[in-house]
């Protein structure tokens, strides 16, 4: 038989070759793990600097193009960082600023005004609009300045940031919005004046036909009074002439003497009563027509919501049904001119919304609750879209076509109201048209506010 081959054998405490390859193996492994991580570490170094690089690039620009001065300080007031609007105005390098006092370059007169800023910044406190004058390269430099505490990662302050607008700037960007706002007051007031003058002119053919009722009236009754006196003058000029008595009982049944006897005071009645009604329509139109902001006084909305309706629907509207479910008298306090045209305003919105609706019916319901006036004003027109029915009563919005409305009716009378301590809101019918409601303090309840 053939004899067994040799097998390996090692000597105790000495590595035998795979061992030793073995741990070369572990060693190489290792060694390509440490490369893996530097690598990996040398990236994220790289790509950690460009950030810091963008950042730092970032930030310059920002400074670079800030018009106002910007000046870090420490604690004691020196200089740490400057932006180059700074640097301009002080007329020195950074780089030259840099560990300086600010106060050196302060007008001496403003030296308590920068000690209290250092003050406030150990006491945690933010300082704005404090004037400084800077001692510039062509004289002072005045500035408005703003201060914010400067703080450290630990939280604790560690010196603050000034940040100053030139005074030159500020003077004319606020003559600039004075004028601005001037202006934007007198638009405002022309453009009010303009949506009255459109709710007067509204009102023409609706007025005209509220006059015409007793000026008709009065007119045909002169015209009787006229044919009455000539046949009284007539049968008295007889009478004094020395007329038998048979002529003038003859004369005065032809004249008809006494049937115009005793219409002469119905007749003279009737006149009386067409010039009231003419009188208290004028009356109605100066109170709507006054400008005086502050004239309040006590009077009946129901007569005033009836004259709105009639002035504005009758001639606009003439198949209009008109249901008034309104108390007798609703006494309020204020201005009945003002309050005039927020009526017509809605009922004029109220026609609009009709016009070619099958139904055309407009129904006012009012009541005094809790010391409250409360008046519905319901249309049965398509009513007020969800859309839009958030901005009903923003300025200059209108759904009407170019030319039909200026957008401001609502908003005006909402504002109105308001003024009045009321308020005025708007929603959709269940039964479908708009239906707005008005809300105002009864008279005894805004008196006694007022006192």
């Amino acid at each position: 038989m053939t004899a067994p081959l040799s097998q390996p054998f090692s000597i105790p405490g000495i590595p035998s070759d795979a061992d030793a390859e073995s741990a070369w193996i572990d060693v190489i492994r290792k060694m390509d793990e440490t490369y893996a991580n530097l690598v990996t570490q040398q990236v994220e170094l790289e790509r950690k600097n460009a950030e810091l690089e963008e950042a730092q690039a970032f930030i310059a620009s920002v400074l670079g193009s800030m018009t106002d001065v910007l000046i870090a300080c420490d604690r004691d007031g020196r200089i740490e960082q400057t932006n180059p609007a700074a640097e301009r105005a002080l007329g020195c390098a950074g780089r030259d600023l840099t560990g300086r006092p600010l106060r050196d370059f302060l007008d001496p007169a403003f030296h308590p005004a920068f000690a209290r800023l250092c003050s406030a910044a150990l006491q945690r406190e933010e300082v704005s609009d404090v004037e400084l004058s800077l001692r510039g390269p062509t004289g002072p430099f005045p500035v408005a300045v703003n201060s914010t505490v400067r703080y450290d990662q630990r939280g604790h302050a560690i010196g603050l940031v000034l940040v100053g607008r030139p005074i030159g700037e500020l003077r004319r960007a606020y003559r600039d919005l004075a004028a601005a706002h001037e202006g934007l007051k007198q638009t405002q007031q022309q453009l009010v004046h303009s949506e009255k003058m459109a709710s007067l002119g509204r009102l023409v053919a609706g007025v005209a036909h509220e006059l015409n009722n007793p000026i008709s009236f009065v007119y045909g009754n002169a015209h009787a009074m006229r044919r009455y006196v000539d046949r009284m003058t007539a049968y008295l000029d007889r009478v004094h002439d020395g007329a038998a008595a048979a002529e003038l009982a003859g004369l005065r049944k032809d004249l008809r003497i006494d049937r115009a006897r005793a219409d002469a005071a119905a007749t003279l009645d009737g006149m009386l009563e067409g010039t009231e009604r003419v009188r208290d329509i004028v009356a109605e139109l100066r109170r709507f027509s006054s400008e005086q902001k502050h004239a309040s006084e006590r009077f009946d909305l129901t007569g005033l919501l009836r004259s709105a309706v009639t002035w504005v629907a009758k001639a606009q509207m003439p198949d209009l049904t008109v249901v008034f479910d309104l108390p007798d008298t609703l006494d309020i306090a204020g201005h009945p001119g003002h309050l005039h045209q927020v009526a017509m305003n809605l009922v004029q919105n109220a026609i609009d919304a009709m016009a070619g609706a099958a139904v055309k019916r407009l129904e006012l319901h009012g009541r005094e609750e809790a010391g409250r006036v409360i008046v519905t004003i319901r249309d049965t027109g398509h009513g007020i879209p969800e859309a839009i029915l958030a901005r009903i009563f923003d300025p200059f919005f209108t759904t009407k076509p170019v030319g039909k409305g200026t957008g401001l009716g609502l908003s005006i009378s909402y504002q109105l109201v308001h003024d009045h301590g009321g308020a005025l809101s708007a929603a959709n019918h269940p039964e479908g048209g708009a239906q707005f409601t008005l809300t105002l303090p009864a008279a005894g309840q805004r008196e006694g506010a007022g006192r």
